[in-house]
């Protein structure tokens, strides 16, 4: 059983929609995937109107989906962690415990532009077109990712 954890800062633009479209991906019972955020501002909450419907736009339905904070006991739950930013990146870092946690932490686009560590852009406040972007970046990255990690 593999097990990957999609992460950005509210858990309810970006890691919802990279939650969403990498189980879309998976045609097999043995990968779970789910979503955090570093923060809890949105804790328990649905993810954003506009995740759920460019996500239902391309086929994935989100909206039972519900906000969860990062916890230092992810690590142990989790085999990869994708971070969809630099910011939100420093912050999951900060509570690894040892070098086997660091290890587990990735930039979720550094699957298509390796060691680049380009920041996914948070479109919370931006208009729809910004939910269409990321949706196609995380459309991307996921696709690397079943690959990569063969988990189809």
């Amino acid at each position: 059983m593999t097990k990957v954890l999609m992460v950005c800062l509210g858990n309810i633009c970006r890691s919802p929609l990279a939650e969403g479209i990498l189980k879309s991906k998976l045609y097999s019972s043995q990968t779970i995937v789910d979503s955090a955020g570093t923060a809890a501002y949105h804790q328990g909450e649905k993810p954003d109107v506009r995740s759920i419907a460019i996500a239902k736009k391309n086929g994935i339905d989100i909206s039972k989906q519900k906000a969860k904070k990062f916890l230092v006991q992810d690590f142990d739950e989790f085999d990869y962690i994708y971070v969809m930013d630099n910011s939100n990146y420093k912050d999951v870092l900060k509570l690894a415990r040892n070098e086997v946690d660091k290890s587990k932490v990735k930039l979720i686009l550094n699957e298509i532009f390796p060691d680049d560590n380009l920041d996914v852009p948070d479109p919370y406040y931006g208009g729809d077109f910004g939910f269409k972007k990321v949706y196609e970046m995380l459309d991307d990255a996921c696709s690397i990712i079943v690959k990569k990690n063969k988990l189809q």
